[in-house]
């Protein structure tokens, strides 16, 4: 079984008591002091669950009940009592320092004078207790440490005890509480939650964004509140610092696979899930933060990802992406689709709709994206399924008109062309036959947005190099 340290009469001076020594010494006298040690550990460790269970104590020792892991005492391998016992330490430990500061009061200019008696023999028992310390671990310690990993995995923090000094591994006791505590006090004032997305802004590129739902991004990462990405690998870091030294040493200047597309400054890459899977994984995680019905995050080997760039001198930048299945039976030619927030309202999002429907033409089948389609993902596809029906009339010369061979031109599945025809008010039952009208007024006003708009942001099919995958 694991056994804790309890050092819960830790003086100021870094110093701990001899309870621990004792119950080391006792462990090591005979087989059945050990056992019973044991048996007490696990009656311990029931009880510190019942304690985690019902949110009982906090890390810091000041409250009555924890609601993260972060203040959880079980998580950190600690008591709620040994928790009111490490604060009572520090705050004991505050007010000699607050003493001593004010005895130090009358020395002026600190920083140009040399250190007082107190602070010099304050730095020789640390310096000794760093050199106790001994580096490796006996047979009983290694044999705890590999039954509490065991045991409890990623559940429970490992045990610290003999990583470094007891004097340092007090300071970081301390950091964690005081970081925990400091949790506490955002969430109660509402700028975190841990019932809800805790992170607000991603730094990405040139580019600071709010993000809109939860994405399961690790805690270690959620609860900071702001995430740095880099733009071309997608790795996502805690700190500016961190995201400045990654830029220096990242290679990447496009996402991994194949280019099938390229027309000016717009490229898209196929990127295999299987192939890429760190990448696919991160790019899914960081479309959560925008897509409310999302709900593939890992689970990508079965996919292939087409994700749209823009160039520029420094590299390929992410505009938007969308994923479909290697083999889907339901012929869907999109899983999920994304145009990323920076670049939303500038024809981006119908162009990805385009490609996808482009790729089915070369399979020669029709396609439709999955359901249940986001809000945003809608208002975008009924507007393409309308435009691609108002140009498909509008060049039409023949006086019959079929919904299978609209289907088989466009690649656009006849459930939607029937839903867009009933929306737009052209679809009429009369004699017992369906009849499309061509609404002429209709046509016209799409002339005249396509007059106005020019030719923008459209896709050339014969820029595209692509054949379909097979054996996947």
């Amino acid at each position: 079984m694991p056994r804790r340290k309890r050092n819960t009469g830790s003086s100021s001076d870094g110093t701990e008591d001899s309870d621990f020594s004792a119950d080391l010494e006792s462990a090591e006298g005979s087989e059945n002091v050990h056992r019973r040690s044991s048996a007490r550990l696990t009656r311990f460790t029931r009880a510190s669950l019942r304690l985690s269970q019902s949110s009982q104590g906090h890390l810091t020792g000041r409250h009555e009940r924890h609601f993260s892991i972060s203040g959880c005492p079980l998580y950190h391998n600690l008591s709620a009592d040994e928790c009111k016992g490490k604060a009572s330490s520090r705050d004991k430990q505050a007010e000699e320092r607050t003493l001593s500061h004010r005895q130090d009061e009358n020395r002026h200019a600190t920083r140009s004078q040399a250190p007082t008696e107190r602070q010099l023999r304050y730095k020789e028992k640390v310096t000794e207790l760093r050199r106790k310390r001994n580096s490796s671990l006996n047979k009983e310690q290694k044999e705890d440490y590999m039954d509490h990993r065991q045991s409890h995995g990623t559940s429970r923090e490992p045990l610290l005890e003999n990583i470094t000094s007891d004097y340092d591994l007090e300071l970081f006791r301390k950091a964690q509480a005081r970081a925990s505590d400091d949790l506490d006090k955002l969430r109660l004032a509402g700028q975190v939650s841990e019932s809800s997305n805790m992170i607000k802004t991603i730094v990405f590129g040139r580019y600071e964004l709010d993000t809109w739902y939860h994405s399961p991004y690790p805690e270690e990462y959620a609860r900071l509140g702001r995430l740095y990405m880099c733009e071309f690998c997608l790795k996502y870091m805690k700190s500016q610092t961190i995201l400045r030294r990654h830029m220096a040493k990242c290679v990447w200047k496009h996402p991994p696979g194949d280019e099938i597309y390229r027309k000016g400054n717009i490229s898209v890459f196929e990127v295999d899930g299987k192939k890429n899977k760190i990448y696919c994984q991160n790019l899914c995680l960081l479309a959560k933060l925008f897509l409310d019905h999302k709900t593939l995050y890992y689970d990508v080997e079965p996919f292939l990802f087409y994700v749209m760039t823009e160039a520029d001198n420094t590299g390929c930048h992410l505009v938007g992406y969308f994923s479909k299945e290697k083999n889907s039976f339901l012929n869907y030619n999109v899983s999920c689709i994304l145009t990323m927030p920076q670049y939303m309202r500038q024809g981006y999002g119908k162009m990805l709709i385009d490609f996808s429907y482009l790729l089915s033409k070369v399979e020669e089948r029709v396609g439709s994206p999955e359901r249940p389609l986001s809000d945003l993902g809608l208002i975008s596809y009924r507007s393409y399924w309308k435009e691609v029906l108002l140009r498909y009339l509008n060049n039409f010369q023949g006086k019959e008109i079929s919904i299978k061979e609209i289907s088989q031109e466009t690649a656009v599945n006849p459930v939607d062309i029937v839903s867009t025809l009933q929306s737009l008010q052209m679809l009429k039952y009369w004699k017992g036959k369906h009849l499309v009208l061509k609404r002429q007024d209709l046509i016209d006003d799409w002339k005249a947005k396509e007059t106005k708009r020019g030719n923008g942001k459209t896709i050339d099919p014969t820029a595209l190099k692509w054949t379909p995958p097979k054996g996947t």
